[in-house]
């Protein structure tokens, strides 16, 4: 069969074929052949419970029966509007719920909404400060908010300008600064931006961790005290949960944890539990209520998508997080957490490994060509490829960012089934290092 499909992120001349996956059933994909892998990046970050969760597809087939979409414009739909109702019980100080269909179109929202926040009180705010190596997503607006070099280069000639402050990676700390002088420096480095420009609309985060960028976990108040400044000078804090949120960390509300409350978030992912694209952008009341008024007054949002607030995502979405309560799920990642925890070493311990960054049920684990110097892998060594074809072997599906090999699995995943997931990808690393 001849394929027309352009793979993202991929260099399709690498590629002869592409292996079908026909059946997913727990935390495993069947290809056409019968061949199983276990999902190990949990179908990029947004798978809870596995395959065929039957609470999740029963749910999805009740609502087809009954209604598949209906437009949030001048009218509603009852999943949408308890969703909602959910999301903002869940989230701290949250007010209201905006629907999209994934994290870059919640990201372009949250920074439309921020935006449009300052011309409805009449100031003129309109930058943005995020930051270095943040990732929020692919689009235009998203990937100026986000700028990852390695991913973004070539468009930067159309990016919005956006100020950004270095970010604290505890292995990659410059020369001459401990790790906690350099946290300083970073926190620093933002007052002094925020103190010198009085036109900023909004600081933009990841909360939690950097995950694209790098798995860069922030050191315990850094959050926080970047909400504080935020407060002091009277600027929007946006977060975004979409990768980060959900239990991925540990914690249901990742900002909850930093003691960080934000104006305005997203969630995406894990929100539907990985079955159906949604996502939602929550706002806190002083912002929504900056765009109530007159009709007139041209204050009401400008922005909408096609499938904004669809039932069938909203069902599902309801249903997936009345799961984690019934099957306790967040103490059991707990329990996962410290299972992945206990073989760190002896994945630092092999031959390419750098660094090893973790938390939650997300792990990095940097590769280096020479561990003295932290010498990053040519990408003409092509490890991507080679990890990808080597995990297949230890039945993993598994991909990397750059040079870093990231586990992140199903949240619900076993204690066995983690311990084959780790089992693998060490075999995995550890045979490709001779390829390199």
């Amino acid at each position: 069969m001849h394929s027309f499909v352009w793979h993202p992120y991929t260099q399709m001349n690498d590629w002869k074929k592409f292996d079908v996956i026909t059946k997913g059933k727990g935390m495993w994909l069947y290809d056409s052949n019968g061949n199983a892998l276990m999902d190990g990046v949990a179908s990029m970050w947004c798978n809870v419970w596995g395959h065929s969760k039957k609470e999740l597809t029963e749910t999805i087939t009740k609502q087809a029966k009954t209604l598949q979409h209906s437009s949030l414009f001048n009218l509603t739909n009852d999943k949408a509007e308890s969703l909602a109702e959910k999301l903002v019980k869940l989230a701290p100080e949250m007010y209201r719920v905006f629907y999209s269909d994934d994290g870059s179109t919640a990201m372009e929202i949250s920074a439309k909404m921020a935006l449009q926040y300052w011309s409805n009180i009449g100031e003129k705010k309109t930058k943005f400060v995020s930051l270095e190596n943040g990732y929020h997503g692919d689009t235009i607006g998203a990937m100026s908010l986000g700028y990852v070099p390695l991913f973004f280069s070539k468009f930067k000639s159309s990016l919005f300008p956006v100020l950004r402050t270095p970010s604290p990676n505890r292995y990659r700390t410059p020369k001459g600064y401990s790790f906690e002088d350099y946290q300083e420096f970073c926190l620093e480095r933002i007052e002094q931006i925020f103190s010198k420009n009085n036109n900023i609309a909004a600081f933009v985060m990841e909360s939690g961790a950097q995950i694209a960028g790098g798995v860069v976990i922030y050191p315990k108040g850094f959050q926080k005290k970047i909400s504080k400044l935020c407060k002091k000078y009277n600027i929007l804090l946006i977060l975004d949960e979409i990768a980060t949120g959900f239990g991925r960390l540990g914690s249901m509300i990742e900002y909850k944890n930093q003691e960080s409350i934000p104006d305005i978030v997203s969630f995406g992912k894990m929100l539907s539990g990985g079955y159906l694209p949604l996502a939602a952008t929550l706002a806190n009341k002083k912002v929504y209520d900056s765009f109530l008024g007159e009709y007139k007054d041209m204050k009401h949002f400008f922005h909408g998508h096609t499938f904004t607030g669809n039932p069938l995502a909203c069902a599902l979405a309801l249903r997936n997080i009345s799961l984690y309560k019934k099957y306790n799920l967040i103490s059991k990642i707990k329990k996962r957490e410290a299972q992945i925890k206990s073989r760190i070493k002896e994945i630092t311990d092999l031959d390419l490994v750098g660094d090893v960054r973790h938390k939650g049920m997300m792990m990095g684990i940097e590769l280096v060509s020479d561990k003295k110097t932290k010498t990053t892998i040519s990408p003409q060594k092509r490890l991507p490829q080679k990890i990808f074809n080597e995990a297949k072997k230890h039945g993993i599906y598994q991909r990397t960012l750059g040079p870093i090999v990231m586990v992140i699995p199903p949240l619900a995943i076993s204690e066995s089934e983690l311990d084959f997931l780790l089992d693998g990808t060490i075999k995995t690393i550890r045979n490709v290092s001779s390829q390199i």
